[in-house]
Order: structure tokens, then sequence, then C-alpha cells
């Protein structure tokens, strides 16, 4: 891969740090040092406001707005939009001394520090303003979200004069950002407290926001705020929170996460680091499933991809959430559930029967004004269904399967059946007019991933009904006929995949002869050059021999990836995790390394530049499967656990805990060999290196 770290933070196991504060980095920092509880999430940015280049962005899970696109004129391209809105700064704050207000754009300030403690989830900042030349101020600000009671956030500030004299003025309040999507309902002060209300303009959305302020310390503000999107009470209740009691009660909650979910290497502080902050920031955007799960492609970072969720959140964050939090997994799937009858309006705008999930969604309906993608792309779809099939068999849970899961799978299989076609020479079954997970390939016919995943969704929803004792109907032969027939593009001889028709009779590039300063393509490349050559985005056909790797050979794999890695040029901050997993496979480690070192520091180096629009929250899921199933060497695809793990040379040891129906696993590899031992549950039968064992407690 042609990119390269820019290193900025301070390394620490524990702790992200920020030295001296240099503006170019600023809207970077903001975006990592975003704070979420799922319910709600907070960028990094200044509680005093700064006029420079940021994003003051401030977040509830599931609030959105709607906009109209220009009509097409053609039937079944989405003409609406649904995004994700700037709601209430709750730390806004103005600052003056002596007349002079602080904003570091402008503001002359030294010792500047900034650290993100992960073991407490707070962000921690101080300098000294030179107010005037005779007055110098310490300042300190805090801020955390509460892990336990989503509605809740609190911050402190603190100031210190040490030179001079400084008649300060620190004004606190809340304030919706964007007047022109809110509509202001409420805005009440009464004695130490304020309350606000706004409700979005288009889809009538309402937010409340109160906060109590406690002035009572001389030179500290402290400040309890609850975000709801239901009338919370009277901010009075606030009174009865202590900044510090809850900061406490979060550090117990991380503890108790971090005991579960840690990632412990033995060796590479960055890698250490980098891990944790993906675990991090994985709980941050889920961990409770009680509410509506959307996760973003940024989380509740950035607004980027409009806060929408794609097909990466079932295949890349899905896995994270069902070896470590079960409950989270599920709310995943309750959200395709709660918006099955937006799929099922969607397949009917595109003549098709059945449910079509949206390629990218926040409220259920299709969010992607661009065709290409809304109307060609099915793994959404077969997305949902694997996600079914993966939680079922992690889990052992099939009550959600049978009472739920059911219904969404045979509406998808319906559309399944109704989108594809048979070839009238070969009489083969597949899928015409397509694009797969490599979106650098337009309307292509037979893309193997779209056929495979197909054909799988065939098989599961069959077998399913079949234990679930459901008579086999004239429709459940249809659906068998078409996943005995689906095309495989095999060729025995090369053991190589076509990825689609045609893929292998096309142009090809090399990337060695593309000048560096041409990536990302999409922003140099005329958008039609990057559909005529064999250049891929990210895996496609490699996506699937990931994702059921017990159905293919080393040898198989191998040639595989030798063919397809060489044109993958990465545009997709998905991409490298699945091939550090592969290469690791195939043991070659340095290889699997080098892909995991840019997967798991992505957004703390900036390897794509664009950090400041946000984190990469399905790429930071992709880290944890990248050591889990890589050196990990996991597979949940048969029907026990296996482990095969390896080591990076720089690494002596890895340790990590895995749920599995509902037994904690603990995994240990040293160089010394692999231990799995079951800490809490039932004893659980794995694979390790292909030998049959059975985990037991100590």
């Amino acid at each position: 891969m042609r990119k390269y770290a820019d290193k900025y933070f301070g390394t620490d196991p524990w702790r992200i740090t920020e030295d001296g504060f240099n503006p170019a980095y600023g809207a970077v920092a903001e975006s990592i040092f975003s704070l979420g509880n799922e319910h709600m999430g907070l960028r990094g940015y200044f509680d005093e406001g700064y006029s420079g280049e940021g994003l003051q962005g401030c977040y509830v899970n599931g609030v959105y707005e709607r906009s109209q696109a220009r009509p097409s004129g053609y039937k079944g391209i989405p003409e609406t939009m649904e995004f994700m809105v700037n709601s209430v700064d709750w730390v806004h704050t103005g600052i003056t001394a002596n007349g002079r207000t602080l904003d570091l754009a402008k503001s002359r300030f030294s010792r500047f520090s900034r650290v993100l403690d992960m073991r407490t989830g707070e962000l921690r900042r101080e300098f000294i303003w030179h107010a005037d030349d005779e007055t110098d101020i310490k300042l300190s600000f805090t801020r955390f979200l509460s892990m336990r009671r989503l509605e809740l956030g609190a911050s402190r500030i603190r100031w210190d004069v040490l030179k001079g004299t400084a008649e300060i003025n620190v004004c606190p309040g809340l304030v919706f950002t964007r007047e022109d999507i809110w509509d202001i309902i409420i805005n009440d002060k009464q004695g130490d407290t304020l309350t606000v209300k706004g409700v979005t303009k288009t889809t009538k959305q309402p937010l409340y926001a109160s906060a109590w302020f406690d002035s009572g310390k001389k030179d500290e503000l402290t400040r309890i705020v609850r975000v709801s999107k239901i009338d919370g009470g009277s901010p009075r209740e606030l009174k009865g929170f202590s900044y510090d009691e809850l900061l406490e009660e979060n550090r117990r909650w991380w503890a108790k996460q971090w005991e579960l979910s840690d990632i412990e290497i033995g060796g590479g502080a960055e890698d250490q680091q980098g891990i944790r902050y993906c675990i991090f920031q994985m709980h941050q955007t889920l961990h409770s499933g009680k509410g509506r799960v959307v996760i973003g492609a940024k989380g509740l970072t950035g607004e980027v991809y409009n806060g929408n969720t794609f097909w990466d959140t079932e295949i890349y964050c899905l896995p994270f959430y069902l070896f470590t939090n079960p409950e989270a997994a599920l709310g995943v799937l309750k959200f395709r559930y709660e918006t099955l009858g937006e799929a099922k309006k969607r397949a009917g705008e595109m003549d098709l029967e059945g449910a079509f999930y949206p390629i990218a969604t926040i409220g259920g309906s299709e969010c992607c004004t661009l065709w290409q993608h809304a109307n060609m792309q099915l793994q959404a779809s077969t997305a949902v269904a694997y996600a079914l099939w993966h939680h079922a068999r992690v889990t052992g849970d099939g009550a959600f399967l049978r009472e739920k899961g059911i219904t969404m799978l045979e509406e998808i299989c319906r559309m399944l059946a109704s989108r594809g076609g048979f070839d009238p020479v070969t009489g083969e079954y597949g899928y015409y007019g397509v694009m797969g997970p490599d979106e650098f390939q337009l309307m292509v016919n037979h893309n193997l991933y779209t056929n495979y995943m197909a054909k799988k969704t065939f098989e599961f929803t069959l077998e399913t009904l079949e234990a679930m004792g459901i008579p086999e109907t004239a429709e459940h032969r249809d659906w068998r006929h078409k996943a005995e027939l689906t095309r495989a593009g095999f060729d025995p001889e090369t053991l190589l995949f076509e990825q689609h028709d045609g893929y292998f009779g096309l142009p090809h590039v090399d990337l060695k002869s593309i000048p560096v300063e041409d990536f990302p393509l999409y922003h140099n490349w005329s958008y039609d050059r990057i559909y005529r050559n064999d250049l891929i985005k990210q895996p496609d056909v490699l996506m699937f021999m990931f994702m059921y790797a017990g159905e293919f050979g080393q040898e198989q794999l191998a040639a595989n990836f030798d063919y397809y890695e060489p044109r993958c040029i990465h545009e997709s901050s998905l991409s490298p995790s699945v091939h550090s997993v592969l290469a690791a496979r195939l043991g070659r480690i340095e290889q699997a390394y080098g892909f995991f070192k840019f997967a798991s520091r992505l957004d703390l180096d900036n390897y794509n530049r664009n950090t400041n629009e946000g984190l990469h929250t399905t790429s930071i899921a992709g880290s944890w499967m990248n050591i889990v199933y890589g050196f990990g060497g996991l597979r949940s695809d048969g029907g026990t656990l296996s482990l095969s793990p390896v080591l990076p040379e720089c690494w002596e040891s890895l340790r990590f805990k895995l749920i599995y129906r509902g037994s904690v696993l603990r995994v240990e590899i040293t160089r010394g060999g692999t231990t799995a031992r079951l800490e809490s549950g039932n004893p659980v039968k794995i694979k390790l290196y292909g030998d049959d064992y059975e985990c037991l407690a100590d």
C-alpha cells in the first residue's frame, strides 16, 4: 500500500496524548478525542469555541433530518436522503478575562496538553492562557459521558490566575448549533438550571437538554447535563448527581469492560495503544443495544456519510459484539427487523418481491442517491442474512432467528429470487447488472460475491425452515433450485474465482505505475476512468473467502490472494484488515503485520489523511477482527470454534477473551505455545491447529 503514517499523538498503552497544539491537526484531534456512549457523541472540540478550522459536532443516535434530492425522472432511484444532525452543544462556554475572549485560534497560550484516558472515558485538557502582557491564567477542562446513564454527560472547568490580576467571566450554556435544522421550542433558565427543546424542521423529532450548573466552588464550574429524545423531567433532579461519583461509576464500568474485551499484546507499544483505542471506540459506539442501533460509518464522531449505516456494519462490526457483548449484537439485528417494512417498500420501488435492504440508511429508507450503489448493490440484504446466520452460530441462541429472523430471511430470499436470472446458454443462475463490494466495477454480471452470498442465503433460510418444521412449498423448491444452479465462476486448473464475467479480460494497470499523489483515485481520476480497468477498491472474491473460510483450501486461498491482492489499491479503509487476516492464514506473517499496522492505527496516524472527517468505525471493528481472526487464527464459520494462532516477530505474546455460547474463553498465545481455558460457563469444544480439544476451567 502506498500510504504512510502521519504520527502526531503520543504513545501510551492506556491514553491518547497531545503535547502542544498544532492547528494543522486541530480537526484530526477533534475526531480522535471524540467521546460517545451509544446514545450521544461529542467531538473533541473546545468548550470555549474556536474560530479556526474544525467541526463543533454533537450528535444523538437516531436523530436525523431529511432532504430532497433533484428528481431523476426514473422509477426506483431514491429522491430523498436522511442525515444525522448536529444537535445540542452542551459544553458551550464563553470565557473572557479582562475583557478579552479566549479563542485558541487568536489567543496567546503555552503548555497545552490533552489526554484521553481509556480507563475512565474522561477527556482532559489544560494550558496557560496569556490573556495580556501582565496576566497568565491556567485553565483545565474535563468532560465525559456516562456509560451507564446514557442520557447524562458532565464537564468541569477550573481556572487559576498565575500572574497578575484578572476579572474572569465564565458563561456556560446549551446551544442548538444548527438553527437551519432546529425549531427552538423551549429556552428556559431558572437559577442554576437551564432547559432547551428543539424539534427538527422536517422529521419533527424532538430533543430535550437540561443542565445544572454548580459554581459553588471558587474558580470552578461543573455541569451535569441530560440529553433526551423525550422530556427528561425537571433539571433540578440533576443536582442529585456528582461529577466525581459519575466518573468513578465510569471507571468501574470500563474496568469491567476491559476485563472481558481487552487484547493484551506483549511487545509493540504502538500496537497495544492502537488496538485498545479501537476497542474503546467500539464500546463508545454501542454497548447496551437498548435504543435503536444505528452504527454509522463514522459512528457519532463526524458527519461524512451522513451518519448512515452500511452493509459493512453486519460484516465488520457485528463479530466484535458477538464475541464480547452478545446483547449489543442483538441490537444490530433488531434494527434490521424494525426497518423490514422500509426494505419491503424499497423492493417494490425496484420492481422486486420481498425486501431489499438499503445500502445506506439511518431511519430504514434508502439514503444513497447514487443509483449505481442504491440499485445495484445487493450486499446489504445478504449481509443481514449473514448476520442472522453468524449470530445463531456464535451465541447458540436461536430464539430471535425463529421468532423474527426467519421473516427477514424469507423476504430477502423473495427479493433474491426475483432479482436474478438464468444464463440462456449454461442454465446457471446469478445476478445481472450488479455492483459487488469492489465498487470499481460497475453494472457487471455474475459478481461472484453477490452470487455466493445469495446462494448461502437461500441455503440457510431453507435449513432454518426445515429445522422449524415448516413444510416445503413450491416457493422453497424454487429457492433450492436457484441455489443449486448458482454460477460459481471457478477454474479448477488455476484455482481462481473470476470476480465477475469478463473480469479476466479487463485491461491491467500496474499499481506501481500510479503516482502516489493520485491517491485517493476518487479525488484525482475522472469517475469513468476508475471503471475501465482491473483495479480493485477493496476485497471482493477474497471477502467471501474470508467469511466462509472453512470452505476453501489453502491452495485456493493462496492462488486467489496472489492474483487479487496486487490489483487492490485499498481505497476503502475496510480493505487492509481482511487482507491481513488472509495473509496470516497463509503464513505470510510479515505481510499480515504490515496490513495490520495500517488497519489498527488508521485514524491515530491519519493514514488516509481524512481523520478530520471522523473515525472509520467499521475499519476500527476490522482491526479487532484483524487480531482475533488473523493472528489469533479464529474461524467461526464451522460447527465449532477453530484457532490456529501465529505471532508477528515483534510480539512475544497475545491474550484475548471470547464469549461463545454463553461461556467465556481465555486465549493466551506465546512463543512457547497456545492455551485456551474456560473462564466461566459450560465446557466448550474447540479446534486448535486442527485438533479437537475441550476447554475446561482451571
